[in-house]
This record gives structure tokens, sequence and C-alpha cells, in this order.
């Protein structure tokens, strides 16, 4: 009797442990994946000094070319996005060209723009030339339109300069520094 009930004890704990395995689970599942797609923005590959030099003579006028790569994706419905410029800091040291004080009436740094349009959708309005850069707002670089997509690897844009060659600038080497901003909503 003793061999008996050992018997079905045991076969009872080896039954118990297939009803413990069985209930775990299956081998197989399912899931379902989500992603909200936002739009979004990025510059890249901007240069990282911009010369500008004035070629000729007779205090020909300084030029120079910022170039960068753009990313930008806005909204299907209603989207835009820009890029804009603004002088953060102002040339010094003293003595050269300023862009919030100039030494004489005229002397301006002023850009003109290259865009190209993005390369899945819509197209970029690239500011109309020559437009003067300023100390105390933000200018218009690009702008974009609903459901703009550029391509994976970015789409083109480049700021063209030309700082006024005045007299009246000492000589030396002057640094301004211009903060570059890309938006997409």
């Amino acid at each position: 009797m003793i061999k008996r009930a050992l018997f079905f004890a045991t076969f009872g704990l080896l039954f118990t442990g297939s009803l413990a395995h069985a209930q775990l689970g299956t081998t197989t599942g399912t899931t379902t994946a989500s992603v909200t797609v936002l739009a979004e923005a990025a510059l890249s590959a901007i240069t990282a000094t911009t010369t500008l030099a004035s070629a000729g003579t007779n205090f020909t006028n300084y030029t120079g070319t910022t170039s960068m790569t753009y990313f930008v994706r806005t909204t299907k419905v209603g989207g835009t996005g820009s890029i804009t410029l603004k002088v953060t800091t102002d040339f010094s040291p003293a003595g050269g060209p300023s862009v919030t004080t100039a030494p004489s009436a005229g002397d301006a740094l002023t850009y003109s723009c290259t865009v190209a349009n993005p390369g899945n959708n819509g197209t970029a309005t690239a500011c109309t030339g020559p437009v003067t850069a300023s100390t105390a707002a933000s200018t218009a670089l690009a702008v974009f339109g609903t459901d703009n997509r550029s391509l994976v690897t970015g789409n083109s844009a480049s700021v063209s300069w030309t700082l006024t060659n005045d007299p009246k600038y000492q000589t030396g080497t002057y640094t301004a520094t211009v903060t570059l901003t890309i938006s997409a909503s």
C-alpha cells in the first residue's frame, strides 16, 4: 500500500508539473507596433568659419559663402518651417565693421541665399536678397510649407555674404558670430 501511495504521489507531482508548464503561455505571440511621426528639422555640415575677402582693388566689398545641409519634415496639414539667421555677436574688436553701429552710413552686412527644394516633397522659398543681417532680430534664409520632406541625406542651402569695404575700417582681423536656426511644425 505504501508503494501504491508513493506511485500516486509521484504521478500527481508529474501531472501538476506538466500543468504548470502549460500555464506559462504559448510559443508565439503578436504585438502592435505604433509610431507617431512628428515634424522635425536639423542643420548639419555648416561651414565652421566663413572668410570674407575682397577680390579686387579700390575697396571692393568683402564676400564669402556659408554652406550647410538641412533636414526638414513639416506637418502634412498646415505645416510650416524656416531657416533663420541672426548676428548674435557683432564684429570685434572695435575699429572695424559693425552690424549695429556702422562707421559710415550705408555700411552693412547683407546676404542672399540659395536653398534646394526638399527632395521628397514640397518647395523651399529662399530669401530674396540682399537681406540686411541684424543683431536685433532673426531674418529669414528659407521658408518651408505644408508637407515638406527632405531627403534622408539632407538638402543643400547656402548664404552668400557681402560686407561693405569702408576705408574707415582699421586694419586687423574682425569676427562676428552668426546663429542659424531651423524649425518645423
